[in-house]
């Protein structure tokens, strides 16, 4: 967007203080302040040149002088390569062009010609303008049928005032241009501004424009009024979607509880022990010096218990044979030492034992 070209105000007056000028330009232009003369036609030898600059806070100070035939500047780093004549000043045009204009360069400039004692005063006043900053367009609420809408829309930097404007831009034929009727604009804030009871047909997409007298920066936001029921639907179907993933969560959570207590309990099995039943009984072993030694004793014990097994089996054997029968005189055979029962039996020997021959009847 092409900025809007600044008025020039022109003022002259005959007196002493000379001629008054007042010039409004953009940032980034360029601008010539004007200083003529004639003065220096007869005698260039004893012609002066001097413009000063007093600024918005009263100070003073020189900004570029001729004297001598030699042109002095006193430039600050900011004003190196923008500031310098116009044009021909020893030909009567002392001009001075600022290119390209910064906020810095806003004050009030005096020109001064001095010829044979004959002075020449030019004032010009320059107020640089600042457009506005591209604005920043925001929602402020709900954005539902029946609820209330904020448009806000407000620009960083620009020369005051800055003058906000919101109308809606039409996308299709027939579209209004203008905002919904039950819309307030609030003046206190120009940049704000309050669209009731929303409808479905306050969709659109809207533009605030910010502008002074430097120029305009705009920008746009949509606004999408949703059904109420729509929203409802909307959070069903998600309040739907948690719930079921909250139930299949518990029911891996207790079927994975169940494996881990079956897998428990299968593990504790052999390891239970009942109450009635019977504690094992502790086997004692005679400690002995050495395995040989252990091995004569288990050797010796089974020989005794087999020698008392044969015994026994004898002694039986020896009943039997000496029981009496009828009709003949028999005589016992009998164990030489005492033999009771529950007693260890004892060796054998065939000395011991006394057979009876049998005698006739």
């Amino acid at each position: 967007m092409c900025p809007e070209t600044a008025s020039v105000s022109v003022s002259y007056y005959v007196g002493t203080l000379g001629t008054h000028t007042e010039i409004k330009r953009v940032a980034e232009e360029r601008v010539t302040l004007p200083c003529h003369h004639q003065l220096g036609l007869p005698e260039k030898d004893t012609l002066d040149i001097e413009w000063l600059l007093t600024d918005n806070e009263g100070n003073q100070k020189v900004v570029i002088t001729y004297s001598s035939h030699h042109v002095y500047s006193n430039l600050t780093e900011e004003q190196k390569g923008r500031v310098a004549f116009a044009s021909n000043f020893l030909a009567g045009d002392a001009s001075l062009q600022i290119e390209p204009l910064k906020p810095s360069d806003e004050g009030r400039y005096t020109c001064k010609v001095k010829n044979s004692g004959r002075y020449v005063w030019s004032h010009v006043t320059l107020k640089v303008l600042v457009r506005p900053s591209k604005p920043k367009c925001e929602l402020e609420g709900e954005l539902t049928e029946g609820s209330d809408l904020t448009l806000q829309c407000e620009s960083a930097s620009g020369t005051k005032p800055i003058v906000y404007d919101w109308q809606r831009v039409r996308e299709k034929e027939g579209e209004d241009e203008h905002l919904p009727p039950r819309s307030r604009i609030d003046y206190n804030n120009p940049g704000r501004v309050l669209l009731q009871n929303l409808t479905m047909s306050s969709s659109g997409l809207y533009q605030c424009t910010a502008g002074n007298e430097a120029g305009k920066e705009s920008c746009v936001v949509r606004v999408t009024v949703q059904h109420v029921q729509s929203i409802g639907m909307i959070a069903g179907a998600v309040t739907g979607m948690v719930a079921g993933a909250l139930l299949t969560f518990l029911l891996v959570w207790l079927l994975i509880r169940r494996k881990d207590k079956e897998r428990y309990e299968e593990e504790e099995r052999p390891n239970e022990i009942r109450e009635d039943a019977e504690a094992p009984k502790a086997r004692l072993v005679k400690p002995s010096s050495s395995s040989s030694g252990s091995r004569s004793s288990r050797s010796g014990s089974s020989s005794t218990r087999s020698t008392a097994n044969s015994a026994s089996r004898s002694q039986r054997t020896l009943s039997t044979e000496a029981a009496p029968q009828p009709g003949l005189a028999t005589h016992a055979y009998s164990l030489v030492g005492p033999a009771g029962r529950g007693s260890e039996p004892k060796k054998v020997h065939h000395a011991t034992l006394t057979k009876a021959e049998p005698h006739p009847a």
